[in-house]
């Protein structure tokens, strides 16, 4: 809990005594500093104990807000600096925080709350997984509040997540991704090019360059450099013909495209509308947008990466289906790319950039993902260490049972 009284020794004006000052922050929520007269230190600090106790009691409310309150503070104050979706994640959580311990003074908020809070969600059927998750939005709210000297020290900092099973990076073989493409582009032959998803196209350049989905669906044809041979994800302004969008975790990258990705993406221009600015956005669906959805003001930021395409989830699925592929996720291509990369010996740094990743911990797990030989280095150990002899014995049927002998 933050310290709402703090001591403060000023020297006096010769440099050779001091006075011990209350420093505090009154209704209004202005700084305030209060003088002892004094400089006897166990005084002052009964002083500022007594004080602080006052504050905390009422009779000098130094502006405490309850935890809904600080909630709509602390949002309006990041603004824009948190994407629009992240706003509503940590919104609920705190929601579903505060249904559980109330609405507290925000200062009164400590460990023992959010240990109930976690055993609440658990009790309630919540995946070990959801809770950390919420547990780790709640915290960052706290975190933010540490940041802007609210607090003095986060109340969920120490808070042991829930244990829950880390799930096995899935990858597509290059069997498999063989046979996604030629589902993709049995469905791609058999729609309207304006208003069905280049999906075949969509899928080679996901596996090439590792693109989020997102990053993919809002790539407009100025983010590709045919001469240099290379797509750059960029951030997108609100203009009259592009919506606003912005790039997860980093900044501006480019990645290389290759002689044959480079020239299916000139004849897919060549196909489009004069004046279509998206990549990959059918041109019958980015019409609607422009039409029905923005000019009537029915389009939001989390709609640029949410419903850029219609079916867009159930139409992949139906590709992974005819494919005989297991049900999987889009976002197994970006997976698959980057363990790609990690196979053609490229370093864990250069992948991390290409990536677009923030965390190197997210890197590293792709690359264990593919040099985790445990069982081959295991099953040469066995090999190596167990005699040879003993088993072509076991196996032809030679070997007899030792037997003890009776002294």
């Amino acid at each position: 809990m933050k310290q709402l009284v703090k001591l403060w020794e000023r020297p006096s004006y010769d440099g050779k005594k001091f006075t011990y000052y209350l420093l505090y922050t009154d209704e209004q929520g202005r700084r305030r500093q209060k003088s002892l007269g004094h400089s006897d230190r166990r005084k002052a600090e009964r002083q500022r104990a007594q004080f602080e106790h006052k504050l905390t009691m009422g009779i000098v409310e130094p502006g405490s807000m309850k935890l809904r309150d600080f909630v709509e503070d602390s949002l309006t104050r990041s603004g824009d600096q948190i994407r629009e979706s992240t706003h509503r994640e940590y919104k609920s959580a705190m929601e579903d925080f505060i249904r559980v311990i109330g609405n507290i003074d925000y200062r009164r908020v400590c460990l023992k709350d959010a240990e109930f809070y976690r055993q609440s969600c658990l009790d309630k059927g919540n995946s070990p997984a959801t809770v950390a998750k919420k547990l780790t939005e709640i915290k960052c709210v706290f975190s933010a509040a540490v940041a802007r000297n609210q607090l003095d020290e986060n109340p969920l900092k120490c808070i042991k997540m829930p244990r829950c099973h880390q799930n096995e990076i899935n990858i597509y073989s290059d069997g498999e991704c063989e046979r996604i493409l030629k589902a993709a582009q049995d469905l791609t032959e058999k729609s309207n090019e304006q208003r069905r998803l280049r999906w075949d196209l969509l899928i080679v350049v996901a596996l090439s360059t590792a693109l989020r989905r997102g990053e993919l669906l809002n790539c407009t044809w100025g983010d590709i450099d045919f001469e240099e041979q290379t797509i750059k994800v960029s951030p997108k302004a609100n203009t009259a013909q592009t919506w606003e969008w912005l790039i997860k975790d980093t900044d501006c990258r480019t990645l290389p495209l290759t002689d044959g990705l480079t020239q299916l993406l000139v004849d897919h221009q060549g196909r489009q509308p004069e004046g279509h600015p998206y990549v990959f956005v059918p041109p019958a669906r980015y019409d609607y947008i422009q039409d029905e959805l923005r000019a009537k003001g029915k389009w939001t930021y989390s709609d640029s990466r949410l419903k850029v395409v219609n079916n867009f989830n159930p139409d992949f699925c139906k590709i992974l289906r005819r494919a005989g592929v297991k049900e999987g996720q889009f976002h197994d291509l970006r997976r698959t790319a980057i363990c790609n990369w990690f196979k053609e010996g490229m370093r864990e740094y250069d992948v991390m950039k290409l990536a677009g990743h923030a965390d190197f911990k997210t890197t590293h797990k792709y690359y264990l993902r593919v040099h985790d030989d445990l069982v081959d280095r295991a099953r040469q150990a066995t090999a190596r260490v167990l005699c040879k002899n003993l088993l072509q014995k076991c196996c032809s049927g030679d070997f007899s049972p030792l037997v003890r002998k009776n002294c």
